[in-house]
């Protein structure tokens, strides 16, 4: 095979100097943590450390991120895993070179490199560093690059929120083994943000990079609250198509962590946004930013997907916080405009789905709660929240309260919930968020993956007084075993006929072009 021996795709050549340029971090003593004990190590070498595979552009590209004690010349190196011999790369291998930029408060380095030109159905071997100094071999498997793939979504695992890194790092690790127990041709692992509970420890950040399956499945990173305040996110997660204007990337030099982001992939426009810049005039310039990215790319995609951390239709602690109660007039309208398809967050430790909104209102007064299917109609967006992944940190469902937000008040068919959503839920078990993307529908699904045994740490140091469905009133249900299932029948798919997920798949030609829907 034959790789595109760029060091960056040409989207990403432009900005790695910009990242050069601002890198500021932490110390890196506490890198070296318990957490990561698959560290590479030579006397005149670097210690590298903090490995992720990260999305990249598109389906051909994967970008790895790491840190190390000293600037060398690093590298990537990759081969398709049926050329190594007995574990040993072949001779003539391709090689990545990294961009390495200095870690100014600390000294130590972080770098980054993305491979590029991989080819579709190949399982590729990869590791990090130079001749004598290498890291652990790790694996990765590319699939085709057009038609039907599913995508998991992983809401705040938030390692440290519980007081306790280990036992969130446990659930956290169990999570991600459960979802890809179960759906081991995931393509793409999405982050609704807070990673860690405190921006700059790197025993939480060793906890939540410990499991290999962040370096054999690639990370779609998105930036909590939790993960501002210093520069360790971005050094963990270098992303592709990022636009770190000021309105998207606020803070000093020191702390500057963020940006918005896109990329595409088999048909998906994923647009990620720094939802921690929330000034006034940041929501203009998201939607700018949205606006512009849907203008040059949407025509190449079948469905568009937002991501950002800070749901405005939370149902728990965040429902009515101000920040949130003024997205839900910025945002709306404007996704409706621009096609959006389906909008992940996180932030609320809580599942939520909405019924589908336009223009900020309910679209169809008459969809029942719970709905197994809806009909989007032009203009028609999902909002999902994700509860946590990792069992660190629940928040309760709220009743909706008109005297802190009157727009947010009850739905009328479901008072005990917010007008806004479908389902609410929160049983005190760790959950993970399924998408499944076809010609002709989305499948969104949250799967619990734990029940209220270890290791669920909010559970097991009770940080809440119950555990299981109806406020605990029930027995927890079984890894595996279904909190919601909707199946979206995006516009334009063909006649919304109800007739299930046995519907004519020719039903889902022509959604392409979502610019055309900007109104």
């Amino acid at each position: 095979m034959k790789f595109d021996n760029r060091a960056e795709g040409s989207g990403l050549v432009r900005r790695r100097a910009a990242v050069g340029a601002t890198a500021a971090v932490m110390g890196l003593s506490a890198v070296f943590g318990s957490g990561l004990m698959t560290a590479a190590h030579a006397d005149n070498g670097a210690t590298l450390t903090g490995i992720v595979l990260g999305v990249g552009a598109t389906e051909s590209q994967r970008v790895v991120s790491w840190y190390a004690s000293a600037n060398t010349a690093q590298v990537v190196e990759i081969a398709p895993t049926n050329k190594l011999v007995k574990g040993q790369f072949p001779e003539h291998t391709t090689t990545f070179p990294a961009a390495v930029a200095a870690n100014k408060v600390s000294g130590g380095f972080n770098g980054h490199a993305t491979i590029d030109g991989l080819k579709k159905n190949t399982t590729y071997s990869y590791r990090v560093g130079t001749e004598g100094n290498w890291s652990p071999t790790y694996s990765f498997k590319t699939q085709d690059f057009k038609g039907n793939f599913d995508f998991l979504f992983y809401g705040d695992p938030q390692i440290g929120s519980s007081g306790n890194v280990a036992k969130d790092g446990a659930g956290w690790a169990d999570t991600l083994n459960v979802s890809l127990a179960a759906n081991p041709k995931a393509e793409l692992l999405v982050s609704g943000g807070d990673q860690v509970e405190t921006a700059n420890t790197e025993t939480q950040w060793d906890a939540f990079l410990a499991s290999d399956k962040l370096r054999q499945y690639p990370w779609a990173a998105t930036i909590g609250n939790h993960d501002v305040g210093g520069k360790a996110y971005e050094q963990h997660f270098w992303t592709p198509n990022t636009d770190r204007s000021a309105a998207f990337y606020t803070g000093d030099a020191n702390t500057r962590s963020g940006g918005d982001y896109w990329y595409i992939y088999k048909g998906v426009l994923f647009i990620d946004l720094n939802s921690n810049a929330y000034a006034a005039g940041a929501d203009a310039a998201h939607i700018g930013y949205i606006t512009d990215v849907v203008k040059n790319h949407g025509r190449d995609a079948k469905y568009t997907v937002l991501v950002y951390h800070h749901a405005i239709y939370s149902p728990a602690d965040h429902a009515n916080d101000s920040d949130n109660k003024q997205r839900r007039q910025d945002f709306p309208t404007a996704f409706s405009n621009l096609g959006v398809d389906l909008v992940l967050q996180g932030h609320d430790h809580s599942y939520s789905r909405s019924y589908v909104i336009k223009n900020g209102q309910k679209a169809n007064k008459d969809e029942q709660p719970g709905a197994a299917q809806v009909v989007q109609g032009p203009g028609g967006v999902i909002y999902v929240t994700a509860n946590s992944a990792s069992g660190s940190k629940y928040y309760d469902l709220t009743a909706p309260d008109i005297t802190k937000d009157p727009n947010f008040g009850p739905d009328p068919l479901n008072p005990k919930s917010h007008w806004a959503n479908s389902v609410e839920n929160q049983e005190h078990v760790r959950t993970y968020v399924k998408v499944q993307v076809r010609d002709d529908k989305l499948v969104v699904e949250n799967i619990r993956s734990s029940t209220c045994a270890a290791p669920n740490a909010a559970v097991e140091l009770g940080k809440v007084k119950w555990c299981g469905p109806d406020n605990g009133a029930s027995a927890a249900q079984p890894v595996g075993s279904k909190v919601d299932k909707v199946v979206i029948r995006p516009y334009g798919h063909g006649d919304h006929d109800d007739q299930g997920d046995d519907h004519d798949e020719q039903a889902g030609k022509g959604h392409g072009g979502k610019s055309g829907w900007l109104k």
